[in-house]
C-alpha cells in the first residue's frame, strides 16, 4: 500500500494516553497530515509513562510517547479558554476526520458538541473512542486493560484451566481499540466522499475486546456450551509455550504423524515408546509423558528446534522472541 495514501487528508488529533493517539498514528503512517492539540498545562499524560530512555538518565522523554506521536505536528491550545476555542474551531473547519478520547459529554463542554461541529464542517469525521461508548449505562464508567479483559470476555478463555484467568501484558485492549478506530475512521471517511455529508464513529474499547474472542459467543449460542480455558498438555504438547535451553518455543502437532516427527526431532527414544503413540495412549500415561516431554525440550536451543521443525519435519513452531 502506498505510505502516503492519505497525504491530502488532514486529521485534528485531540487524544491522549494510547487508544487516540495509536489511532492517529496509524493515520500518520499513511501520510495524513496529523495535528496533535495538548493542554499546555499538563500535556499529554503518556509523556511520563515507561519505558524512558535508560541511556540518557537525565531524559525525562517517554519512549511510549514518541512511538504513539511519529509523524504528528504539535500544538499547545487549551480549549477552554477564548483564544484556545477560536483556534480549535479553525482547525475543525480545516481538518477532514477529528479523533478524540475524552470522556463522553466532555468535548462539548469546550462548546465542541457534534452540532457544533457539524455547524463548523459538515463534511467532518468525528471518531469518539471511550472506555464503554458514548450511551448506554457504563458510559461514564472507570476502566483500566484489566478491566477490559474480563469485560471483554478473553480473559475467561486465557490460561490453564487449574488456574485463574489470564490477560496479556501491556495495554493490548488501548491498542486493539485504536486499530479498530483507525479503520471505522477510513470506512466513514470513505463514505463521506460518497455521500458528501459527515459521519460519527462511536469506539467502545471494551467492545473492541469483545470482538476479539471470536466464535466463543457463536459457539455458545449455536451449543448452549460455554468456552473455557483449556489443560495445557493433557498427553499432548502444550497449548502453550515451553521452555527450552535458552527461551521458550511453541510447538503445535497435528495428530499422530506430527508427534512422530516432534519424537525424531527431539531425539529422544523414550518417546518413541509404542505407549505414546496415539492420543489415548499419551493421555493415559499423561503424567509420565509430560515429563519426558518437559526433560527432552529443556536438553535443545530454541533455534535449533524451530529452524530443525520447519527447516526437515514440516512441523508448525514459533520462537517466542523478544525486542533483541
Amino acid at each position: 500500500m502506498n505510505p502516503q495514501a492519505l497525504k491530502n487528508v488532514r486529521v485534528l488529533d485531540l487524544t491522549h494516553y494510547i487508544s487516540g493517539p495509536y489511532c492517529t498514528k496509524l493515520l500518520g503512517d499513511f501520510g495524513a497530515d496529523v495535528i496533535k492539540i495538548e493542554n499546555p498545562l499538563v500535556g499529554d499524560p503518556c509523556r511520563k509513562m515507561p519505558p524512558f530512555d535508560e541511556a540518557n538518565p537525565n531524559s525525562n522523554d517517554s519512549l511510549l510517547f514518541q512511538y504513539l506521536n511519529t509523524n504528528k505536528k504539535s500544538v499547545e491550545l487549551d480549549l477552554k479558554s477564548d483564544l484556545g476555542h477560536l483556534a480549535a474551531e479553525k482547525l475543525v473547519r480545516d481538518s477532514d476526520i477529528l479523533v478524540e478520547n475524552f470522556r463522553p459529554g466532555t468535548l462539548a463542554s469546550y462548546g465542541l458538541s457534534e452540532s457544533k461541529l457539524r455547524t463548523l464542517n459538515p463534511n467532518l469525521v468525528v471518531v469518539s473512542i471511550s472506555n464503554f461508548g458514548q450511551t448506554g449505562p457504563y458510559r461514564d464508567f472507570e476502566a483500566t486493560d484489566l478491566v477490559f479483559y474480563a469485560l471483554g470476555g478473553l480473559m475467561f478463555i486465557f490460561g490453564s484451566i487449574n488456574k485463574s484467568p489470564l490477560k496479556h501484558a501491556f495495554h493490548q485492549a488501548q491498542f486493539k481499540a485504536g486499530t479498530n478506530a483507525a479503520s471505522a475512521a477510513l470506512m466513514a471517511f470513505y463514505e463521506m466522499i460518497n455521500s458528501g455529508t459527515g459521519q460519527k464513529v462511536d469506539i467502545s474499547i471494551q467492545e473492541s475486546m469483545a470482538a476479539a474472542v471470536r466464535d466463543t459467543t457463536t459457539s455458545y449460542a449455536a451449543s448452549g456450551i460455554v468456552r473455557t480455558r483449556q489443560t495445557l498438555m493433557n498427553g499432548e504438547l502444550p497449548r502453550a509455550p515451553i521452555q527450552v535451553k535458552d527461551g521458550y518455543i511453541v510447538p503445535i502437532t497435528f495428530g499422530s504423524t506430527d508427534w512422530n516427527k516432534t519424537a525424531n526431532l527431539l531425539g529422544d527414544e523414550s518417546l518413541a515408546d509404542p505407549k505414546f503413540q496415539t492420543p489415548e495412549g499419551r493421555r493415559m500415561h499423561a503424567e509420565e509423558f509430560e515429563n519426558l516431554v518437559k526433560a527432552a525440550f529443556i536438553r535443545r536451543g530454541k533455534h535449533e528446534l524451530f529452524y530443525g521443525a520447519h527447516s526437515h519435519r514440516e512441523l508448525v513452531y514459533g520462537l517466542v522472541q523478544d525486542a533483541a
